[in-house]
């Protein structure tokens, strides 16, 4: 099949999922709006992506990039490899499988993918790497990442690596970020570089320089909170132009 060109690259964005109760008595979908209105300003055009597994491959053809949401969910730790599983770890398992084919899928046509806050720690688990289950019991000291004050708020720092697409990207050696996260990446896989890092250690972004962009963020930087973080949009979309 040849895909369709247009002016704008169609971007996949993920759902999340919800069961039945609150906003439906039945099963639903969520999104929230600054996802997609972030990829527009930024001169994409975005697409939802309900979790159907078996058609990621035709997704996959009709896209141009993949950003990968973050949500109210865990990786499942046996895709780690974890012999334990912690209490708060909660998994949406026909998400994650979804998710993990289309990163797959994405990696291997080297399109643009970009992962947020969760879709960073998938991300990671695709490239080999494993997660922290719960940070107050694995970080010493650890600052509050799943902050207190609003989510269009900072909640922390994080430092960039000097010699990273993150910090060419963002042009600054430290930024404020928003945090909303009980996990995190613990160790990358091979060929994955972290590229910034909270002040108590906790690894806030990863890079896999071997494909033309790929990229992982632990905050949310649809939010806007800096110039940093529309620069992060326009990047991406960039990339798939």
């Amino acid at each position: 099949m040849v895909k369709q060109q247009t002016s704008q690259p169609l971007v996949g964005i993920t759902l999340d999922s919800e069961a039945a109760g609150g906003w439906s008595k039945f099963p639903w979908y969520a999104v929230r709006q600054n996802y997609a209105g972030a990829v527009k300003e930024a001169g994409g055009l975005p697409v939802l992506l309900p979790h159907e597994p078996a058609e990621a491959e035709v997704y996959l053809e009709r896209i141009d990039a993949l950003m990968i949401t973050g949500g109210a969910f865990d990786v499942d730790p046996a895709l780690f490899g974890a012999n334990d599983r912690h209490e708060t770890v909660h998994t949406k398992d026909r998400r994650t499988e979804f998710e993990a084919a289309l990163a797959r899928g994405a990696l291997a046509r080297d399109m643009p993918l970009l992962g947020i806050c969760g879709g960073q720690q998938l991300l990671n688990v695709v490239l080999g790497g494993s997660l922290i289950q719960h940070i107050p019991d694995e970080v010493e000291a650890a600052l509050a990442h799943e902050q207190p004050n609003p989510r269009d708020q900072a909640g922390h720092d994080v430092a960039l690596s000097g010699d990273s697409l993150l910090k060419s990207i963002c042009g600054a050696e430290v930024m404020p970020v928003n945090s909303a996260h009980h996990q995190a990446v613990k160790a990358v896989g091979a060929g994955v570089q972290v590229n910034a890092v909270a002040p108590d250690g906790v690894i806030e972004g990863i890079e896999a320089p071997d494909y033309r962009f790929c990229l992982g963020v632990q905050w949310h930087p649809e939010f806007a909170i800096t110039p940093s973080d529309q620069a992060i949009f326009r990047a991406f979309v960039s990339a798939a132009a």
